[in-house]
């Protein structure tokens, strides 16, 4: 009967007597503390761009601003920050990266408070969970799956970068049956993107392990994605939710 190698009990003496059993372990070990805390980067980022966008959105200070010049401000600012995080990364320290990463979470959630003034609770609330299950399963999938998924990424870049010029073709059409395709095409390719970024971020941990880019990785990993996650939840809530 085959077992698949690293689980039969029996073949474990070989590789322990020659280190290379303990160094694969130790860079499982280190490689699941690795993921981890790019998740829980990622995880806490969403979890402050909700509490402030809820918050925001319930104040009267927070309508007033959204519905003032003072809006573009905050809209582009934490795309400003994305920019200076990713072509800054290799000369900021790990805890500039950490300051900017929660700036830009907080400038999200503010920005993203229009959600709930739009949408109905209900629909946001089903949408949300809806889009942390199909993550889950996708970055599991990008994570365990052998399949090398690079060649996918340019496609889906490309992908992103197409969607970006029918939106803004859109802004002056305003058609809702381009609106809608939009959406669709948005979920799909922000979903094979959270495939392919866990994948990616995985591969990086043997280039950066011991190094102190280490750190800076786990929250460029977290901040991509941040941004695989938001912008499925948008486009997704766009699709289908409800509004008020």
């Amino acid at each position: 009967m085959k077992v698949a190698n690293g689980l039969d009990p029996r073949i474990t003496a070989v590789p322990d007597a020659t280190g290379v059993g303990r160094a694969d372990a130790a860079i499982n070990v280190g490689l699941r503390s690795y993921m981890l805390s790019v998740y829980n980067y990622m995880a806490s980022g969403v979890l402050l761009t909700g509490i402030v966008a809820m918050l925001f959105a319930n104040t009267q200070f927070g309508a007033q601003v959204m519905t003032s010049p003072l809006r573009w401000l905050i809209i582009f600012s934490p795309l400003v920050i994305v920019f200076v995080m990713s072509f800054g990364v290799n000369r900021m320290k790990t805890a500039t990266l950490q300051t900017l990463f929660w700036a830009f979470a907080t400038l999200m959630g503010m920005s993203m408070s229009t959600v709930f003034m739009v949408y109905t609770d209900t629909s946001i609330a089903q949408t949300f969970f809806a889009v942390a299950a199909a993550f889950m399963g996708l970055s599991l999938w990008g994570y365990t799956t052998k399949k090398d998924l690079s060649g996918f990424g340019t496609f889906l870049i490309m992908g992103v970068v197409g969607l970006l010029v029918a939106m803004v073709i859109n802004l002056f059409l305003q058609s809702t049956a381009m609106q809608l395709a939009i959406s669709a095409i948005g979920v799909l390719l922000f979903a094979g993107l959270t495939a392919y970024d866990t994948q990616r971020i995985k591969s990086l941990y043997v280039d950066v392990a011991g190094t102190d880019m280490l750190g800076k990785t786990v929250i460029m990993g977290a901040l991509t994605l941040y941004l695989d996650f938001i912008n499925m939840f948008q486009f997704l809530l766009s699709f289908l939710g409800q509004r008020r």
